[in-house]
């Protein structure tokens, strides 16, 4: 198995790697001004535990980063972080054209496969934009799926690269949205972490402590998330084996299988798991934002020649 160095920071291609010019954001999307107050370090910047703050920056970074000027979301519903999610779009690109940046495939003919897509349905948005590729995003949660197709047609820029379907079963994230010969350069997933609600509400009570915002009787409230989002039966762990499992059964429908994988701690167990299904390749991919650290856990039951790459 092998591991990427772990980077100080946001990819070197992330639009936001040298911070966020308010100015600038407030000048595209003046809604955000309401937000942006004078912070401790004589800077400027929101109160992150407030959604409607966080929101409200979100829709700015997506409209002057990347032209995608109508977006929204439920009330609820993940409202996710749009520097992070651009990194892993980054590093998928470099997987795809390992230690060559002149070299990443760009266009409609890189197939990409959203696991989980979200209200927010940010990565293919993202993808879009940044690089030209063509994404299907799925969804079990209907009212997520609706809004996800909502904010790709008020985006024509995108629109005829994103398709949004249906994933009607909530244990498979491979099977009932692969179509027969259906082939992909790429999946990509940020799994549901918690393995409980009970789980997830700890979890976003510890953000708003950490946050200094105030404790809510609905921790939802502070920070969105559905089931689904944040938890589903075993966790993390759980998802990502079954989604190893359901991958054997489609080894040649994709070059490069990848999720995100939070917690550390659960790396060897799936590389036994990935061991045990014969994958050809296995890459773990280091990522940083500020202290937060991830990571992108890739296999691939193709050979070097069929996948285009190389063994790095």
């Amino acid at each position: 198995m092998n591991r990427y160095p772990l980077k100080a920071g946001l990819h070197p291609r992330n639009r936001f790697r040298a911070g966020y010019d308010f100015a600038a954001l407030i000048a595209d999307s003046p809604p955000l001004a309401d937000f942006v107050a004078p912070n401790a370090y004589g800077g400027t910047s929101i109160d992150y535990a407030n959604p409607d703050a966080v929101k409200a920056l979100n829709q700015a970074l997506l409209s002057l980063g990347y032209g995608l000027s109508h977006w929204d979301i439920p009330a609820g519903y993940l409202c996710p972080p749009v520097p992070g999610r651009s990194d892993y779009l980054h590093y998928l690109a470099d997987l795809l054209a390992p230690g060559d940046a002149a070299t990443i495939p760009r266009g409609p003919s890189v197939r990409v496969l959203d696991i989980g897509t979200g209200a927010n349905c940010i990565y293919p948005l993202i993808g879009a934009r940044e690089y030209g590729w063509s994404f299907v995003g799925t969804e079990i949660d209907p009212v997520a799926l609706r809004w996800a197709q909502k904010n790709v047609a008020a985006n024509p820029t995108v629109a005829d690269l994103i398709a949004c379907r249906a994933q009607p079963s909530p244990s498979d994230s491979l099977r009932g949205v692969i179509q027969p010969g259906e082939r992909f350069d790429l999946t990509m997933c940020n799994p549901p972490f918690h393995a409980s609600a009970a789980d997830a509400a700890a979890g976003t009570r510890r953000k708003q402590r950490n946050l200094g915002g105030p404790r809510t009787a609905d921790p939802g409230l502070n920070f969105g998330g559905k089931a689904g989002e944040l938890w589903c039966p075993g966790g993390e762990l759980a998802f990502v084996r079954r989604m190893i499992t359901q991958s054997t059964a489609l080894p040649r429908n994709c070059r490069w299988f990848t999720t995100l994988v939070s917690k550390s701690a659960h790396l060897p167990l799936l590389a036994a798991a990935l061991r045990a299904a014969q994958a050809t390749d296995v890459r773990i991919i280091e990522m940083a934002q500020g202290q937060k650290k991830s990571r992108i856990l890739a296999w691939t039951f193709l050979g070097v020649e069929e996948r285009g790459g190389s063994a790095g």
